[in-house]
């Protein structure tokens, strides 16, 4: 149980750490699976959306977190 309880505390970090990705994956999930099932759009199309939004939101978070990560600049410099 020690090693589930492991997991699910890794996935609950994952959540935690980094809620802006959460929040865009799960808009995107449920843009999908509300689009996908009613044949707005084709399932392969989804299939290739979902790939390329995800890399998309992952590309932008962690292009964030290295600007973030930059030395601020002094004005007078």
């Amino acid at each position: 149980m020690s090693a589930l309880g492991a997991v699910w505390r890794e996935l609950l970090g994952l959540f935690v750490d980094d809620g802006n990705l959460a929040v865009q994956a799960t808009c995107l999930l449920a843009l999908l699976g509300l689009t996908v099932p009613t044949g707005v759009i084709p399932p392969l199309v989804g299939a290739w959306l979902l790939v390329g939004g995800l890399l998309l939101i992952l590309a932008l978070s962690v292009l964030g977190h290295v600007l973030s990560l930059r030395p601020k600049r002094r004005q007078g410099q």
